[in-house]
C-alpha cells in the first residue's frame, strides 16, 4: 500500500488577513459551507493507490461528485461529474425516503459508491440508476429504467453487481456483459420485499441493507418481509402547490411489526434455502454477518422487549441454526445494538458488550470462552479494525473524557495490555480503517477549529492532509473569525450527584453589571450526545453575534456514559431529563451576567418533545420556547425505538400516558411556537396537529409555523433563512431579544 502522500500538494499558503465582514444568516447557509470541506465518503481504494470521496461543488453545498486523490503524487482529479452523467430524472418514492432516513434526503449528485474488490473499478448510484467508472475516466450505465435500482452492491469476489428493484433481487454481471436478472419469486402480494431493509431497520437499527454477500460469491443471505400485519396511515405530503397522499405502512409503537424471514439463495442456481429464526416469529433481524471462510452464516436475533439479543450460529446449507450466545439486558435497562464486532479467522470473535455497565470490547474464543478487553467507566463507541497477524485491534472510545472520541490501539491477545491512544487530544475524531488494518482517515474538529481529515499509518501517524481545512484567510470562514468566540465547557450536579455536562458561548465585549438572554438548545433523548469538544458550525456564533448566551446540557439519558446514566428514562422519558435541563437553567439564573427572565429554550425532534415538556412542567420559568418537528404522543412513534425505552403500550400505558406531552399541556403559561415540515415521515405531522388540538382545547395560546413539501429536516438556502428569522422574530415579540439590559 502506497502511503506517501506529497505533502505539498495539499498544503495552503497562508496569506493576509481577510477583512472582517458581518455574519449573517444569508452567508451561513449560502455555497460553499462556512464550515470549508464538506467531503463525505472517504474510501481507501484495494490497493491503497487512490484515496476517494465526495465532494461538494463550490457554488452548491448540496450537490456531491466523485473525486480521487492519488496517494504516491498527491493529484486530484474528478471521477466523475454528476452534472455530466447523471440523467437528471425524479427518483422514485422508495429511493427519496431511503436516503430520509440516512439524513441525506437534501443532497443532490453522487451520495454513495463502492470500489469493486479488484480495484479496476467503482459502482455508481446516480439519479435512480446504476453506473459502473473505471479509473481511466470511462463510465459504463448499467440500467436505464423508470424504476430506481435500490440497496446496489457489488459481490465480495466481485464476480456480480445486485440490486433491489420492484421489490426482489436482481443480480448480473459486474462487467455489464449481461443483463441483471431476479433471484428471488414473485410474490402475489404487494407488501413482500426480498432483499430490502424494514422501515424500523433503516430509521432505528443502524441497518440499511436487505442482503448480505459471502465470501466466493456463491452464495448470497437474503431477507424477505411481509409488512401486511403493519397497521396503514395515511402519509399527506402538503406542498406549496398541491398535495400528495401516501398509503404507509407504519409500525406504531404497540401494534404490530413486520413478519421478517431470511434466506439463503445460490445466484449460480437459483436454489433457495430458508433460515431457521426460532419459532417466535416477533422478532427483529439485527444484524447479518458470514464467517470469513463463508462456511457459517452469523445471525443476530434481537426479541421484540429488546432485553434479549441472540448470536445464531447457521449452516447455510440447510438453513439449521444454533444458539452460540445470548445478550441479556441490565434490570431497567435495553440493549444497544452496535456494529462494534468481527469474526476473526481462527474461530474467535471481538465483541461489544455492555455487561458490566459500560460498553467495552470482549474476546469470544472458538471454544465459547470469554476473555474482557477493555474495562473501566468509560465507553468504547465503534471498533475501527483488527489486525489479526499483528494481534492488534483498533477502537474509537471516550476513555480520557466524555467529551472527546479518540482511535487507540490494543494488543488483544497480552490480556495485561492497556489500550494506547492515537489521536491528539483537545478534539473530538471519526476514523475509519481499510479492510486490513493497515492504514486509517481521521477526521477531526475542536471548538475552535472546523473539521480537518488525514491520511495516517496504523500506529495514528499523520502522514499527510487530505483536507486541512486550517482556518486562514482563504477558509470561508476567515472574514468572520475576528468576532469568533470560545466555547466554554463546564459541568454541574444532578438531583442524585451525577455530573452533567455543558457547553456556553458569551457574546463579545459583554458590559458590566449587564444581563443577557440565554438561547438554550437540547436534544436531551437517548442514543445521543450533543456537548463535545467539537465545532458546532457558524450558527451559534451567529446567535453570539446577536446578543445571545448559547447555552446547551446533556442530561441524563443520553449515550455515551454507560448504562446507569441511562437508565433513569426506562419507561418515564420526559422526566428525568427535564428536571436535569431545569437544573441547569437554574445555574444560569445564578450568574450576575444572566437576565433571568429572558431564557428561551430550543429543540428539534427530540428536543422539541423536551421544549413541551418543559414548558409543561415549569409554567412561568422560561421567556420562549420553540418547539420544531416534536413528538407530542409516543404511541404515534415507531415500535423499535419507542418500545426500547418505554415498554409496550399495551402493558404499560400508563407510563405512556406520563410521557406524553398531552399531560399538563393546559399548564403552559410561557410563550410557544410549534414549528413542523409538513412531508415528515419521521416524526409524522400527526404530532403537531394533535399538540395543537390539545393545545386549542385547554385554551392555550401558541403559535404555529409549518413548511409545505419539507420533511424532518427543514433545511435549504432560503428556507433555513426563513426558519431562523421566525424563530428570531417570534422572541422578539415575546421580549427574548438579543442584547443587554
Amino acid at each position: 500500500m502506497r502511503l506517501s502522500l506529497l505533502l505539498a500538494a495539499t498544503a495552503m499558503t497562508v496569506a493576509t488577513p481577510a477583512l472582517a465582514e458581518d455574519l449573517t444568516l444569508e452567508r451561513i447557509f449560502a455555497s460553499p459551507t462556512l464550515d470549508g470541506g464538506g467531503q463525505r465518503g472517504l474510501a481507501l481504494s484495494p490497493d491503497g493507490t487512490l484515496m476517494t470521496m465526495l465532494k461538494p461543488r463550490p457554488n452548491d453545498r448540496q450537490r456531491y461528485d466523485l473525486w480521487a486523490l492519488d496517494t504516491g503524487s498527491g493529484e486530484w482529479r474528478m471521477l466523475i461529474d454528476s452534472e455530466k452523467v447523471g440523467s437528471g430524472a425524479e427518483l422514485s418514492e422508495d429511493e427519496k425516503m431511503q436516503r430520509e432516513r440516512k439524513r441525506i434526503g437534501s443532497l443532490r449528485g453522487i451520495v454513495s459508491y463502492q470500489w469493486a474488490p479488484d480495484g479496476k473499478s467503482i459502482l455508481v448510484p446516480l439519479d435512480g440508476d446504476l453506473y459502473l467508472a473505471t479509473l481511466d475516466g470511462k463510465v459504463v450505465r448499467l440500467t436505464e429504467t423508470e424504476a430506481s435500482e435500490l440497496n446496489p452492491a457489488i459481490s465480495e469476489e466481485g464476480g456480480y453487481v445486485s440490486f433491489v428493484r420492484d421489490r426482489r433481487l436482481f443480480v448480473g454481471p459486474a462487467d455489464g456483459s449481461e443483463d441483471p436478472v431476479p433471484v428471488t419469486p414473485v410474490e402475489d402480494s404487494e407488501t413482500i420485499h426480498w432483499g430490502e431493509a424494514e422501515f424500523v431497520a433503516q430509521e432505528e437499527m443502524d441497518r440499511s441493507d436487505g442482503y448480505w454477500w459471502a465470501p466466493g460469491d456463491r452464495r448470497v443471505a437474503v431477507a424477505r418481509y411481509d409488512e401486511a400485519p403493519v397497521d396503514i396511515v395515511t402519509r399527506t405530503r402538503i406542498g406549496g402547490t398541491s398535495t400528495t397522499t401516501y398509503e404507509q405502512r407504519y409500525p406504531a409503537a404497540g401494534t404490530d411489526n413486520v413478519l421478517i424471514e431470511l434466506w439463503v439463495i445460490e445466484p449460480a442456481t437459483g436454489a433457495r434455502t430458508k433460515v431457521d429464526l426460532g419459532e417466535d416469529a416477533d422478532i427483529y433481524l439485527a444484524r447479518v454477518d458470514w464467517a470469513p471462510d463463508g462456511k457459517t452464516l452469523f445471525v443476530q436475533r434481537e426479541n421484540r422487549a429488546q432485553t434479549r439479543l441472540d448470536m445464531l450460529a447457521v449452516d447455510p446449507a440447510t438453513g439449521a441454526s444454533s444458539l452460540l450466545f445470548s445478550e441479556t439486558a441490565a434490570e431497567r435497562h435495553w440493549i444497544n445494538l452496535s456494529d462494534a464486532y468481527e469474526f476473526l479467522d481462527d474461530g474467535s470473535l471481538v465483541w461489544r458488550s455492555e455487561r458490566d455497565g459500560f460498553g467495552h470490547l470482549y474476546l469470544r474464543g472458538a471454544d465459547g470462552s470469554w476473555r474482557q478487553l477493555t474495562r473501566g467507566e468509560w465507553v468504547v463507541s465503534s471498533l475501527l479494525g483488527v489486525d489479526e497477524e499483528a494481534g492488534r485491534l483498533y477502537f474509537a472510545g471516550n476513555r480520557e473524557t466524555v467529551l472527546e472520541t479518540h482511535a487507540y490501539a490494543l494488543d488483544y491477545r497480552d490480556s495485561g495490555a492497556e489500550p494506547v491512544r492515537l489521536t491528539e487530544q483537545g478534539f473530538t475524531h471519526m476514523v475509519k480503517m481499510d479492510d486490513d488494518a493497515k492504514a486509517m482517515t481521521v477526521s477531526r474538529s475542536s471548538p475552535d477549529q472546523p473539521w480537518q481529515t488525514y491520511l495516517a499509518d496504523a500506529n495514528g501517524k499523520r502522514i499527510a492532509w487530505i483536507d486541512e481545512n486550517r482556518l486562514d484567510a482563504d477558509h470561508p470562514y476567515a472574514p468572520y473569525l475576528d468576532s469568533h468566540q470560545p466555547t466554554r465547557f463546564g459541568t454541574i450536579e444532578a438531583e442524585d450527584g451525577t455530573p452533567l455536562h455543558y457547553r456556553m458561548i458569551l457574546p463579545a465585549n459583554m458590559e458590566p453589571g449587564k444581563r443577557y438572554p440565554v438561547f438554550s438548545t437540547h436534544y436531551g433523548g437517548p442514543h445521543a450526545q450533543t456537548v463535545k469538544h467539537m465545532w458546532s458550525g457558524a450558527i451559534d456564533q451567529w446567535l453570539a453575534d446577536q446578543g445571545y448566551i448559547v447555552f446547551e446540557l446533556d442530561n441524563r439519558g443520553m449515550a455515551y456514559r454507560g448504562v446507569a446514566f441511562e437508565q433513569p428514562i426506562w419507561r418515564a422519558m420526559g422526566k428525568v431529563e427535564v428536571e436535569d435541563q431545569k437544573r441547569g437553567h437554574d445555574f444560569l439564573k445564578t450568574l450576575d451576567y444572566v437576565d433571568p427572565d429572558r431564557i428561551a429554550i430550543h429543540g428539534g425532534s427530540y428536543g422539541g418533545y423536551m421544549t413541551l415538556k418543559m414548558l409543561a412542567a415549569n409554567p412561568g420559568f422560561y421567556a420562549a420556547g420553540v418547539a420544531i418537528a416534536p413528538v407530542s404522543k409516543w404511541e404515534l412513534y415507531d415500535t423499535f425505538y419507542t418500545e426500547r425505552y418505554m415498554g409496550d403500550p399495551r402493558e404499560v400505558q400508563a407510563a405512556y400516558d406520563a410521557s406524553s406531552t398531552f399531560a399538563g399541556a393546559e399548564k403552559i403559561a410561557d410563550p410557544l411556537i410549534l414549528i413542523h415540515g409538513m412531508s415528515d415521515d419521521n416524526v409524522v405531522f400527526d404530532n403537531s396537529t394533535a399538540m395543537a388540538a390539545a393545545l386549542q382545547e385547554a385554551k392555550v395560546p401558541f403559535e404555529m409555523m409549518f413548511y409545505p413539501g419539507y420533511t424532518h429536516r427543514i433545511a435549504g438556502p432560503n428556507i433555513s433563512v426563513h426558519l431562523w428569522r421566525t424563530i428570531m422574530n417570534f422572541l422578539a415579540r415575546n421580549g427574548v431579544e438579543g442584547g443587554p439590559r
